[in-house]
């Protein structure tokens, strides 16, 4: 691992920037095509620059190894259930808040890995973290402005959405001797062979007369913020580790909010900017506590 320069504080900004810009461009795909057609052509299309990065490097993809049921399920798990949710659920609600509701992932994360893991438990300072991040989300669902009973079921979908993302990062945990790309790659692969032919019975997306803004925005959401942010996520990692490069967690929401204003001319009320501060206190809170426990390991 290297200290951080000003190459890689700039990449980590691109990744928030590519995964906040995830939000808009899918209400955009909304437009035009049902989720699970997001969903499917968002795994399809992101699918493709990772497979042939691992061509390139000579990479073994074990896709179909005797661990093929890892990876179907990481899959199915951290890929088909969370995009079709967040794609369904942010039809009726603001993009913005979307990228604050799945901000809320490392708070979770926290909860899940107390009960699942050895070596993740929760403490005090932790505790403080979760209170005070969940409050922001708390806060958010009171926004009558944005929030109604229009809209309650699909900001709850949402919010439901960022906890299989961290049951697919648990069960990655059973595979952590592998390659990043090559469970990328697999788990890609898996996703897409479930979701096919459920699009195919479901919503026969031949059938539409897509805008070309949707198009557009779903080929970016697969290629960039699946296919292209994955293998920047892998680069940071290995140069910069696993704490710098979450991190990007602060900037998601903050970047999220302003790309909706800018793309869709969402608004943003007081309670939106409450609620995200609350969850960035809540995430570094829970990241502190890392960093303190990780050193009194050391001492």
């Amino acid at each position: 691992m290297r200290e951080p320069k000003a190459l890689d504080y700039t990449l980590l900004t691109i990744l928030a920037l590519i995964w906040s810009s995830a939000f808009f461009n899918i209400k955009i795909a909304t437009y035009s095509y049902g989720p699970i057609t997001i969903a499917f052509l968002r795994i399809f299309f992101g699918a493709i620059p990772v497979i042939f990065i691992c061509y390139l490097n000579k990479i073994k993809i074990e896709a179909f190894s005797k661990d093929w049921y890892w990876y179907a399920a990481i899959g199915i798990v951290n890929l088909v259930i969370p995009f079709f949710l967040i794609a369904y659920g942010i039809q009726k609600v603001q993009s913005n808040l979307a990228a604050i509701l799945m901000a809320s992932t490392p708070l979770t994360a926290v909860i899940l890995a107390h009960f699942f893991t050895k070596n993740e438990k929760i403490n005090f300072v932790k505790s403080i973290g979760v209170l005070v991040g969940f409050s922001g989300i708390v806060f958010l669902f009171s926004d009558k402005i944005l929030i109604n009973e229009n809209n309650f079921l699909s900001a709850l979908i949402i919010f439901f959405a960022s906890t299989f993302y961290v049951i697919g990062g648990l069960l990655t945990l059973k595979i952590s001797n592998k390659r990043n790309e090559n469970v990328t790659a697999s788990i890609l692969i898996w996703a897409t062979l479930v979701l096919f032919p459920i699009t195919v019975f479901i919503e026969q997306p031949w059938n539409l007369s897509p805008r070309l803004d949707s198009t557009i925005s779903l080929i970016y959401l697969g290629v960039f913020s699946t296919g292209i942010a994955w293998l920047l996520r892998f680069y940071i990692l290995k140069n910069n580790g696993l704490v710098f490069q979450a991190q990007v967690a602060y900037l998601i929401p903050i970047f999220g909010i302003i790309l909706g204003f800018i793309f869709l001319k969402e608004e943003i009320t007081p309670k939106v900017i409450l609620s995200v501060i609350a969850v960035i206190i809540g995430i570094y809170l829970v990241k502190r506590s890392g960093k303190i426990t990780s050193r009194k390991k050391i001492i």
